[in-house]
């Protein structure tokens, strides 16, 4: 679990953006993309032919083989990520969503509704449906802009504090990359002030970043949309459809 100072800033925050903005990057050239691609399709040809006579010599070769298809498709090597190179590298764009808003209902009954993540759908109509696998991790799907299709991701809870605050962030590996924070405060005049921050980054390479095009001025306003929706949601419910609800 990472350590967390609520009092960073935005840019600073460990929970949101340092997982975010470290990956997702277009960091591999154009002539080792190409050479990249051409020796993992030769790789992989070679090791399905020879797969009879030796299997696990084939099978490493077409293991190879595919990771070098893949670097060559993405643009994106995690070996120049994980050394730190910055020459040639070019990030797919990410969404960010910040809202503050007041609920008029006490506060740990508000986060109580927020850390069961399988509520968020109910007001998000950007999500069409989250699954907790357990305390921690979660399964996500989310509805791309237009109806033109769904995409999956796993999360985990990396920090939660009760009453006060909520962050999780998407698994490495995962197809996009997603990460929430949600803070909770006794409002002045009574009820929660809600801080809501998401950030979403397509994957990368030349695909990613075409759908970040397409996406993201639409898919933004979608989410801060349908943040502003829980204020509206959470406002009209009785307490007994609360108590029917799952919450922590």
């Amino acid at each position: 679990m990472k350590d967390y100072n609520a009092t960073e800033t935005w840019m600073d925050d460990p929970v949101l953006p340092n997982n975010i903005k470290g990956s997702n990057v277009i960091n591999v050239s154009w002539p080792e993309r190409l050479l990249s691609a051409t020796t993992g399709v030769a790789l992989i040809g070679h090791g399905v032919r020879h797969f009879t006579k030796h299997p696990v010599k084939s099978f490493l070769q077409s293991m190879v083989g595919g990771f070098l298809l893949y670097r060559g498709a993405s643009g994106s090597c995690p070996a120049y990520a994980a050394m730190g190179k910055t020459k040639n590298v070019r990030r797919t764009s990410a969404i960010n969503v910040r809202t503050t808003m007041v609920v008029n209902k006490p506060r740990h009954e508000v986060y109580r509704f927020w850390r069961k993540l399988e509520n968020l759908p109910s007001f998000m109509n950007h999500l069409a449906s989250v699954r907790e696998v357990d305390p921690l991790h979660s399964r996500w799907e989310a509805i791309i802009p237009a109806n033109l299709g769904r995409i999956r991701w796993n999360a985990q809870i990396v920090k939660d504090e009760y009453g006060i605050l909520i962050g999780w962030q998407s698994i490495s590996g995962s197809a996009i990359e997603n990460a929430g924070k949600v803070e909770f405060r006794d409002a002045p005049e009574g009820g929660t002030e809600v801080q809501v921050t998401i950030t979403y980054r397509p994957p990368a390479g030349d695909i990613g970043v075409a759908l970040a095009k397409l996406i993201n001025p639409a898919f933004s306003k979608i989410v801060e949309r349908d943040i502003h929706q829980f204020k509206e949601y959470i406002e009209g419910i009785t307490p007994a459809e609360y108590s029917s609800l799952q919450t922590r």
